[in-house]
């Protein structure tokens, strides 16, 4: 009995390995937080719905509530950043997004949000062009610039 339940030693290296990769599988996830959208503190916007920004970020709309032109910006586009972002607003994985944007693109209706280098590049872009939206994994507390007009809540 005892020796059916002990591991032979290449077995127990193979399982040593497996949980190893596991966690550095589990580390490299990003942890789950809240998106905080922003626009330009110059912006006529101050505050918008899920679904306002659904339209412009899935290329239904070119115009924030307001009906002035909007000018959504995002992350590059297998950045964790970006896939917290879009499950948070629509529910979708990135796989369903990127799938959603080639039919788009393909069929000539229109183009995806501007891809931004990382959210640095995005804040500083959005905070000196009126028409920008973008989003933050951080909330912009200290930034003067940035007005935050919705706050995703992370998907449980």
């Amino acid at each position: 009995m005892a020796a059916a339940t002990r591991l032979l030693p290449w077995r127990r290296r193979g399982l040593v390995a497996s949980l190893a990769a596991l966690a550095l599988f589990a580390a490299a996830l990003p942890a789950r937080a809240d998106v905080w959208v922003v626009v330009p503190t110059s912006s006529s916007v101050k505050a918008m719905s899920q679904k306002e920004l659904v339209d412009l970020y899935m290329g239904r709309s070119r115009a924030f509530p307001d009906g002035t032109f909007a000018l959504p910006f995002d992350l590059p586009r297998d950045d964790p950043g970006r896939a917290a972002f879009y499950k948070s607003l629509t529910g979708m994985d990135l796989a369903q997004i990127n799938s959603y944007w080639s039919r788009l693109m393909f069929s000539g209706q229109t183009l995806p949000p501007q891809p931004l280098p990382g959210e640095a590049a995005m804040a500083d872009l959005v905070r000196r062009n009126p028409s920008a939206v973008g989003y933050l994994l951080q909330e912009p507390a200290a930034d003067k610039g940035l007005r935050v007009v919705l706050v995703l809540k992370a998907p449980k």
